[in-house]
């Protein structure tokens, strides 16, 4: 029988290697499409004919160089405007790591798309133009990063093949990223100067900055630790589907379906269904791959109890003596999504987990203003891109940890019950 903190080492060792997801975000034309181009591209990661395609959408447009943004851009609108309107994701692979990017929108009333690429990105890109320094926009998308939880940011200083590649300019605006940075609450931030357009620094090291220490960005991407950004000491298993297959060969089978939320589970676990209350130990774990030793957060796996327990959708699997809150008064950060208002003593769908639920809006306590990370407590009317706190009461209890803890069981998304739309994305605190 191994320890949780063995249970924890392995968990590490076969994150440290899996999948990074990373978000990207700056000010309009800072460069975001073209760096994802150029990773793209220099990493030899896209096929010929996408890469012919974008020489002749290039030369039709009578650009000088080949445009890499048009790896990203992928949608007719957005060549036609010459900026980015959605979150775009891209896959890629080097033999050290896989990689997901989500390519999130500068402008400012878009800020809802940020939201959405990076609230499961495990680290953050933010772009800033060499010759502008940082601005508004940066400290904004900072300071998203900070709320969802985001563990690592890199601040890439592009352009730098603009100013010279001028190591005074890059140190200025280092310091001043790093007196606004330290209101927030990120643990790792690193700083890389680069052009995106030229590739320095981008894939490769850059010989115009031989002053640059630091390594590559696809160097930082490839080696940043995420292992612990995980929570494997709060064992969470919400339950999304109850697998009876009522098969000649499955006849008895009763399996647990869902994505591990927190902590390590393996077979001989004792277990607690929530909300019944009910205990049991852990029989089995399988993929579509077979059975496991053991499964912890990320994983998507299929388990079995030694005893009949009447778990349905919308349970939780936790441990005994680890068990997340339980209420339906609950406060939470929320971003709004919609263009229709939040509504004070409003009624919302609501979705947590895998859990279905209705709420009312008890109260609006404050709006931040995500500029100056000020409280705004005499404007409390929260709109489209706004981030404010407020209170729910909810139909039924939900079982959460605070997203500090847990970001998968400390959110949970505010639906308008006439519309069907996403309306708000909240963090429990």
């Amino acid at each position: 029988m191994t320890s949780p903190t063995q249970d924890i080492q392995t968990s590490e060792q076969y994150l440290s290697m899996d999948l990074l997801r990373f978000t990207t975000a700056g000010s309009v034309d800072d460069g975001k499409s073209t760096l994802i181009g150029r990773l793209l591209y220099d990493s030899k990661a896209i096929f010929e004919d996408q890469l012919d395609a974008v020489e002749q959408a290039s030369n039709n447009a009578g650009d000088e160089n080949v445009n890499l943004a048009l790896l990203t851009d992928g949608l007719r609108d957005e060549r036609e405007q010459g900026i980015t309107i959605d979150v775009a994701y891209r896959y890629f692979a080097t033999p050290k790591r896989k990689f997901i990017i989500a390519d999130t929108p500068g402008h400012i009333q878009y800020t809802r798309n940020m939201v959405t690429g990076a609230s499961t990105a495990n680290l953050a890109i933010v772009l800033v133009d060499a010759r502008h320094g940082v601005v508004e926009q940066t400290c904004r998308h900072a300071f998203i990063a900070s709320l969802l939880r985001i563990q690592h940011l890199i601040l890439c200083v592009n352009k730098m093949d603009l100013i010279d590649y001028g190591q005074e300019q890059f140190e200025k605006i280092q310091q001043d990223f790093m007196e606004f940075s330290s209101k927030l609450d990120i643990p790792d931030i690193r700083y890389i100067p680069i052009s995106a357009l030229k590739g320095d620094n981008v894939v490769h090291k850059s010989e115009n900055m031989p002053w640059y220490e630091g390594g590559s960005l696809l160097y930082t991407l490839e080696n940043v630790q995420i292992s612990s950004d995980y929570n494997f000491v709060d064992s969470r298993f919400p339950v999304q589907r109850v697998i009876r297959p009522q098969s000649d060969t499955y006849h008895d089978y009763r399996g647990y379906a869902g994505r591990i939320a927190g902590g390590v589970f393996k077979p001989g676990d004792e277990v607690i269904v929530l909300p019944s209350g009910l205990t049991s130990k852990v029989a089995s774990i399988a993929t579509i791959d077979g059975e496991l030793e053991e499964a912890f957060a990320p994983m998507s796996v299929s388990m079995t109890l030694e005893d009949d327990i009447d778990t349905t959708r919308g349970d939780m699997i936790a441990k005994p003596d680890n068990q997340p809150q339980v209420g339906q008064d609950i406060d939470l950060m929320i971003c709004w999504l919609n263009e229709k208002k939040l509504t004070p003593r409003g009624k919302y769908a609501i979705k947590h987990t895998s859990k279905d639920a209705r709420c009312i809006v008890k109260d609006i306590k404050y709006k931040v203003n995500i500029n100056t990370l000020h409280r705004m407590e005499d404007d409390l009317e929260i709109g489209l891109n706004d981030i404010g706190r407020i209170s729910i009461r909810t139909t039924t209890p939900l079982l959460y940890d605070s997203y500090k803890a847990n970001r998968t069981t400390g959110s949970l998304i505010l639906i308008d019950e006439f519309t069907n739309e996403t309306v708000g994305a909240g963090m429990i605190i």
